[in-house]
């Protein structure tokens, strides 16, 4: 697939400087060797190899002044990395544009499927579905009775969508995603045995979220499970039945939240995170990695440790902590001291 730097410009709006119709058919690195290669320029530290580097087509800052010649055509923008991440989203998307519904797959006949909808070999599409328009349903995907996918979502070889499951407009669901299982219920009785409480409610999930590989959403117990507008989590992310997730908050790796816990939105959550349940966490947080969450957080908060505390607090009693050997040293020279030239000394 090749692209002209007109046609680049033409999509991220830029000004090209230099050659408008050399072609470009592959993206590389600004420090690499580059023949027909898309680059960008974003970070000052690169800059030299903008002189040097041999790829055809370079995205660049409208400010930016060269200081020497350059041999390759310029796209000038605004935002480089923006622009450079808008265009590998575009290039992504007709990479990954399908249409057409195998004969392998299994459609109940009250599914309602809409235009230019791809559904591939072995999927399985459940009594009662919608599939808006633009849908891709990759390869062995499972969608459950009654669910709902909005217009250009795209879900992914082996995701597993259970019944009642709603996702709103152009999201992404990766492999092995599992949306909508029974959530963690158990009851003891008098035995001492665990019973089984129905997980009766659905996960709702809404516009523009992207859910990594092997990412597991439980179902509700009553409700829904509520995943906001702008969301994107990361690969191997447990969320619990009744959790609602705030709008834009981002979530990494191996991170746990427990049932019924509400986070607010454009929060940043680290990796091997653990929350707690029935649990407020407010808008703007910041989590550190491995944190463990115990309780309530405020708007605005940045914590870290497990439990987690103020990150200020945090740092200023870690410093405390490392020198604790020097601390224990310095007190067993002051008692030894004590008792050698006794208490009145």
């Amino acid at each position: 697939m090749k692209f002209t730097a007109r046609q680049i410009a033409d999509t991220i709006g830029g000004r090209v400087e230099g050659d408008p119709e050399i072609s470009v058919s592959r993206v590389v690195k600004i420090d690499e060797e580059g023949k027909g290669g898309l680059s960008f320029l974003a970070n000052p530290k690169y800059e030299s190899f903008i002189y040097t580097t041999g790829a055809d087509v370079i995205i660049v800052s409208s400010d930016f002044k060269a200081e020497k010649k350059i041999k390759a055509t310029l796209v000038r923008v605004d935002e480089p990395y923006l622009a450079f991440a808008a265009l590998l989203e575009f290039y992504n998307k007709m990479k990954l544009d399908k249409s057409g519904i195998s004969e392998h797959a299994f459609i109940h006949e009250t599914a309602m499927i809409g235009e230019n909808v791809y559904i591939g070999e072995f999927a399985f599409i459940g009594k009662d579905v919608i599939l808006e328009d633009d849908v891709k349903i990759y390869p062995h995907t499972y969608i459950g009775d009654n669910a709902k996918i909005g217009k250009g979502t795209m879900v992914f070889a082996g995701a597993r969508l259970y019944h009642d499951t709603g996702i709103g407009c152009d999201c992404t669901i990766h492999s092995g995603v599992i949306i909508g299982s029974d959530g963690f219920g158990f009851a003891p009785n008098e035995k001492g045995e665990y019973v089984k409480v129905s997980q009766i409610g659905n996960v709702i999930i809404e516009d523009n979220v992207e859910i990594g590989s092997n990412t597991t959403i439980d179902r509700a117990t009553i409700g829904s499970t509520i995943i906001r507008r702008g969301v994107k989590l990361d690969n191997l992310i447990q969320v619990a039945h009744n959790v609602e997730i705030g709008e834009n908050t981002v979530i990494a790796a191996q991170t746990g939240i427990s049932g019924s816990t509400k986070i607010g939105k454009n929060c940043m959550i680290g990796g091997q995170v653990g929350i707690v349940g029935h649990i407020r966490i407010g808008d703007n947080v910041k989590i550190q990695a491995q944190s463990g969450v115990p309780s309530n957080v405020k708007d605005g908060e940045i914590i870290m440790g497990s439990p987690s505390i103020n990150l200020r607090q945090y740092m200023k009693s870690y410093i405390h902590f490392r020198n604790l050997h020097k601390i224990v040293e310095r007190l067993e020279k002051l008692e030894k001291k004590i008792d050698d030239t006794g208490p009145d000394a």
